[in-house]
């Protein structure tokens, strides 16, 4: 009898190979490799929405108005010297920059910029209405804002239309709808450290916007005879 012999034979695995598994003759694979599987496809999707976050636009702008100016300007007011053509009205209903956090970054300094707090204070409103509420007499929606930007509004909000570019004005839009919390938590600004000590705007509930009604106009003069 052989020396070897008397020693005992080394049991087979039972469980399948993992060339047997890809050429479908195997069982499922290990539940190990399935969670790796489900993380590598988690981790895709969450970089894909990380780069729409925080994707940056610094060459061409985003086509974002109608290439026709066809838009006819509500307010005489204007911030430099009055213009007379007509304006370019918004192309989409959606603002582009919503879900961009640098987009709204930049509309929040170019609200300063522009001395929009001048009126509208830091969203509370002050000589112009206020911009974190649900009251909106010309409409909270991105295409609405951009209208009243662009063409100005016969109560005292001047145009914009021709002397800011579209694009701009786009990043405010979405700026200003992030300020009653319409804009995800992850993309809207934080409080600056100069302003009012409330809560910032990734921090704001969602307000609804509700439009305006405005009271009947009152008769003016004597009683008719």
């Amino acid at each position: 009898m052989s020396r070897l012999s008397s020693f005992p034979r080394r049991r087979e695995s039972t469980a399948p190979a993992w060339h047997e598994h890809a050429n479908g003759t195997g069982g499922s694979p290990p539940p190990r490799g399935r969670r790796v599987g489900a993380l590598l496809i988690l981790s895709l999707v969450v970089a894909l929405a990380a780069c729409e976050r925080e994707e940056r636009t610094f060459r061409t702008p985003l086509p974002n108005a109608t290439p026709q100016q066809a838009g006819e300007r509500q307010s005489a007011n204007q911030p430099a010297q009055p213009r007379t053509d007509l304006v370019r009205n918004a192309a989409s209903p959606r603002s582009p920059y919503e879900g961009n956090a640098y987009g709204v970054a930049q509309g929040k300094r170019l609200y300063r910029w522009y001395n929009c707090g001048g009126c509208h204070a830091n969203g509370g409103g002050g000589m112009g209405p206020a911009l974190m509420d649900e009251h909106w007499r010309y409409g909270g929606e991105p295409a609405q804002i951009f209208q009243s930007i662009v063409q100005g509004r016969p109560n005292g909000m001047p145009s914009f239309g021709g002397h800011i570019p579209e694009d701009q004005v786009w990043q405010i839009v979405a700026y200003v709808r992030s300020m009653g919390g319409q804009l995800r938590k992850d993309v809207a600004p934080s409080r600056s450290d100069t302003m009012y000590p409330g809560e910032a705007e990734n921090a704001r509930p969602k307000m609804p916007i509700k439009p305006e009604i405005l009271p009947p106009e009152q008769p003016t003069g004597g009683p008719q005879q």
